[in-house]
């Protein structure tokens, strides 16, 4: 294989940026093909489901993932026009990486070293074709480390494309926070700059339509991914973490990255910062993992460190840089490997890039044009709707988290229709319910029920005049409900609608406990109500977000409401 590669190589080109030119669009080709050919991932979906309605924020990330959606979809249809432009990016910011780190004295071994590395980084390679913000995030960071080299070098105007390009990566991702924090780390004299504070102003500048989206909905995006994330530690979450990031970035590269660490010494500004990002992601999230569940592309800039590391320190030593040259070719033809699998899964695989389109088009066929409520999971209403085109919505799950389908009103569209309402396979043995269970062809089962005239109850609004922000077990609460309906229609409380105080401690652990209390809410009124709880001493030591919900039996609920941080004191 070696040999074949070279001889493309020799025929092709002799010059070194040339060379890494034909082979990125080489990449870039099998990227397309990968694009249009595998079924969305989860969170494609999701971002789909953004594009439908452009804005300058999104729930759980800013707007540029969706914008690229957008203009993909203008130009093809299906899976390829999500993820088209994402394709584009990867060739774009590995080039520019290119330019930053290639040495003076580059060669033609040079650029086969440069793009076998890059290509044999898994985690570069999955994020290459898919519609995820982590492509926008590492095309801007390139941006950014363009701008940061001429603004080291005090050329003119730096400042200025500084400050556009910090702008861009948080119009991309928030992550790009840590990219800047960590390149003034690396660099701290760059602190001392009037100019870096105009580029921050700039900066600001630009993001004044995404913060004013923030503030127009009660900073959601923030709260969420700063508070709404956490968690109880997980011994899980910690050795999952340590596990991803030996798989990501290649486990056959993990003592050499040690040992280019150790021996590179930076010159530069930007060879400061790649340095710096490893440790500093990965330490950084290693952190994170002691309070919650950490994704592994969370830590994905710090590829482009270890990439200038390890082709830095293999460029010098021949015998190392003949290691990584075979493991790199082994890598990447496991990866081809999984890509074909990918696309045709002739082994059965079940996973959610595989049998979309059969399985949501069997809930197509039950639904018979009805409407479909999908309970808590925010990817299967968008999947549904990318794949059979039909009506559906998702009820956030006080068991899971809210999403960015609580911005949306299709709900209240299906007032007063013939719906069906996704629910859990336990209720199947509910006799006051009425469940029916479909098994699907991706292995998962489809439990629902059907209501033959929904009222959505999500937008009443309860909130508590006097609840305490530390409370001790035992403590007898008394409070003031002030509840409002904005719907046209009433809205009962009794024992098939009950009113639930929920407390909430980080993503998993909800206490739910009923308020025996029953009333009509007139339309479009408001009542105030008294209830009386009891704080039980299973909450005892623990912080919690209070508040409360109205629920009913089969359908997922959320808080009506804002929430509250309560204290639990043991007495």
């Amino acid at each position: 294989m070696r040999e074949f590669l070279r001889k493309i190589e020799s025929s092709c080109c002799s010059n070194p940026n040339r060379l890494v030119m034909l082979w990125l669009g080489v990449w870039w080709l099998l990227n397309l093909v990968q694009a249009a050919c595998s079924e969305l991932a989860n969170d494609e979906a999701y971002y789909h489901m953004f594009a439908e309605s452009l804005d300058w924020g999104y729930f759980d990330h800013p707007p540029v993932t969706a914008w690229l959606v957008w203009l993909g979809e203008h130009l093809f249809d299906g899976e390829l026009g999500v993820r088209f432009f994402f394709t584009l990016l990867q060739p774009l910011y590995l080039w520019m990486l290119w330019r930053l780190i290639r040495p003076a004295d580059v060669s033609r071994n040079d650029a086969s070293l440069f793009v076998t590395l890059s290509a044999a980084i898994l985690v570069l390679q999955l994020y290459g074709f898919i519609a995820v913000p982590d492509g926008p995030l590492l095309f801007t960071a390139t941006i950014f480390l363009l701008a940061l080299k001429y603004f080291a070098n005090n050329c003119s105007l730096a400042w200025l494309w500084l400050g556009v390009a910090m702008a861009l990566m948080a119009y991309s991702k928030y992550h790009g926070a840590l990219v800047v924090i960590f390149a003034l780390v690396a660099n701290p004299r760059l602190l001392l700059r009037p100019t870096l504070y105009l580029s921050g102003l700039v900066t600001l500048v630009l993001l004044i339509p995404h913060l004013l989206w923030q503030y127009n909905h009660d900073w959601a995006s923030f709260v969420y991914h700063l508070s709404a994330r956490n968690a109880t530690f997980q011994l899980s979450y910690l050795t999952d973490y340590i596990v991803n990031m030996l798989v990501v970035f290649n486990p056959f590269f993990v003592p050499f990255y040690i040992k280019a660490w150790r021996e590179i010494k930076p010159v530069s500004a930007v060879d400061r910062t790649l340095k710096f990002f490893p440790p500093a992601f990965i330490g950084f999230f290693l952190i994170s993992s002691l309070r919650g569940y950490v994704q592994p592309q969370w830590t994905i800039v710090a590829a482009f460190g270890l990439l200038y590391l390890l082709f830095t320190y293999a460029r010098r030593h021949s015998r190392t840089r003949r290691y990584l040259m075979r493991m790199g070719f082994v890598t990447i033809a496991l990866v081809g490997f999984v890509r074909l699998i990918m696309i045709f899964n002739p082994i059965g695989i079940r996973f959610e890039v595989f049998d979309n389109s059969e399985s949501y088009g069997r809930i197509a066929t039950l639904a018979d044009g009805r409407p479909v409520l999908f309970n808590g999971n925010y990817s299967h209403a968008a999947k549904y709707r990318f794949y059979t085109g039909g009506e559906a919505w998702c009820q956030p799950s006080i068991t899971y988290r809210t999403h960015h389908w609580q911005f949306r009103d299709d709900d209240d569209r299906f007032a007063g229709r013939e719906v069906l309402v996704q629910t859990w396979d336990r209720l199947a043995t509910d006799t006051t319910l009425t469940i029916h269970v479909e098994s699907l062809a991706n292995g998962n089962t489809f439990a629902y029920m059907v209501d033959p005239d929904f009222r959505p109850v999500r937008k009443v609004l309860i909130s508590c005049l006097n609840l305490p922000t530390e409370v001790h077990v035992g403590d007898e609460l008394s409070l003031d409900l002030h509840v409002e309906n904005p719907y046209s229609y009433p809205v009962e409380i009794s024992a098939d609608q009950q009113l639930v105080i929920v407390w909430k401690h980080g993503r998993f652990r909800t206490e739910e406990f009923v308020l025996p209390l029953t009333c009509i809410l007139p339309a479009k009124g408001e009542i105030t109500l008294h209830a009386t709880f009891s704080v039980p001493e299973k909450l005892s030591g623990e912080w919690f977000d209070v508040g409360f919900s109205l629920r009913r039996s089969g359908y997922a609920h959320w808080f009506n409401g804002t929430p509250q941080r309560v204290n639990v004191l043991a007495l």
